[in-house]
């Protein structure tokens, strides 16, 4: 029988058997990453899972459910995405350094690199410029190498030294090095020329006449720079576009771009971070777009979490970011798909 047979049952023996190394890698991992951040007094928290919004992103998509309250009241409530809105009202209760293991959901996910239920590790400083908070992104890749003796992280073919010198590069240097376009020209005013940028990729993607600037930059990103990113060591890629800031603040120096970042290995993104936006009028701004977008494409909108935008006005300055933790075990394990790596696959399968 292969190596963990998909056509047997999570819970056999065998197949149990097969992934149990990794598994027992992914102790060790969360034992040593616990372990750092308590170093650097960190506390850890435990957020709750049931949310009024489950985050506001066009393309993202939450499990939800129904409560009934003790008057039979009935009410919706949604399998949070992320841990981000109740972590940064812990940053504006006055909480400076905090990190959490959170299980999150995600409908529309699976695949080698996706489960419909994951962990993601999430952490924030107050006070801090979002330099710092790369810095401890690329801490927390080594330690994790480190605490299972990983030389090399390997993935379809592609590998990277976690212990190596970061690769450091703009967004839109990437863009300017793999698909010849000159991406800041073509926003202006922090929003998007979608014409400008479909003229100059049109001979790099395919562009479909509903295309936003978003749809063609993400098709660029997918097709031409992420399988680039993390070859022979990590790459740090940073200074997203405005119109991809999310809930990132714009650079001071240079309004085209957000303080925004994602961390990749052997083309697999590991981490996305910002310098955290502490503007609630943008930030509700940015959501209703994104929601307007999300019920044009897919017929539905998620609310708006109205205390998490009181609470940006009231936070700190402060930088965060948001570490897939299964993919990163998946890699420091030598694992091949995410599924190997979590105790409980979900059922029906691959």
């Amino acid at each position: 029988m292969p190596l963990d047979d998909p056509t047997s049952p999570w819970w056999s023996p065998g197949r149990h058997g097969d992934i149990r190394p990794f598994l027992r890698a992914r102790g060790a991992m969360t034992r040593a990453v616990r372990a750092w951040f308590e170093q650097r007094d960190f506390v850890e928290v435990e957020t709750g899972i049931l949310q009024v919004s489950p985050g506001n992103e066009t393309h993202l998509h939450a499990p939800r459910t129904e409560l009934t309250g003790p008057d039979g009241e009935r009410v919706i409530r949604y399998l949070r995405t992320s841990p981000e809105f109740a972590c940064k009202k812990l940053l504006a209760a006055g909480e400076d350094r905090i990190f959490e293991f959170a299980r999150v959901f995600r409908d529309r996910e699976r695949g080698d690199l996706h489960l419909p239920e994951f962990t993601m590790l999430e952490w924030y400083r107050a006070n801090a410029a979002y330099e710092a908070i790369i810095a401890d992104s690329l801490a927390i890749v080594a330690e994790a190498a480190r605490a299972t003796g990983i030389a090399a992280f390997a993935f379809r073919g592609r590998l990277a030294d976690p212990l190596a010198a970061a690769e450091w590069l703009t967004v839109a240097a990437a863009f300017e090095r793999w698909a010849d376009i000159d991406l800041l020209a073509t926003i202006a005013d922090g929003e998007g020329d979608r014409d400008g940028l479909a003229r100059a990729a049109r001979e790099r993607v395919k562009i479909a006449d509903d295309d936003t600037w978003s749809d063609i930059f993400s098709k660029i990103l997918v097709e031409h720079v992420e399988p680039r990113l993390g070859q022979g060591r990590l790459t740090v890629l940073f200074e997203y576009p405005a119109p991809e800031a999310a809930l990132a603040r714009a650079k001071a120096s240079d309004p085209r771009v957000a303080e925004r970042f994602e961390i990749y290995a052997c083309g697999v993104e590991l981490a996305n971070g910002f310098g955290e936006l502490t503007d609630a009028d943008e930030q509700r701004r940015r959501f209703r777009l994104a929601m307007d977008e999300k019920a044009l494409r897919y017929g539905e909108r998620y609310p708006l979490d109205e205390e998490f935008l009181a609470a940006v006005a009231e936070m700190p300055d402060a930088s965060g970011v948001a570490l897939g933790f299964d993919r990163l075990v998946m890699l420091a394990s030598g694992a091949h798909r995410i599924d190997q790596v979590v105790w409980t696959p979900p059922s029906g399968g691959r």
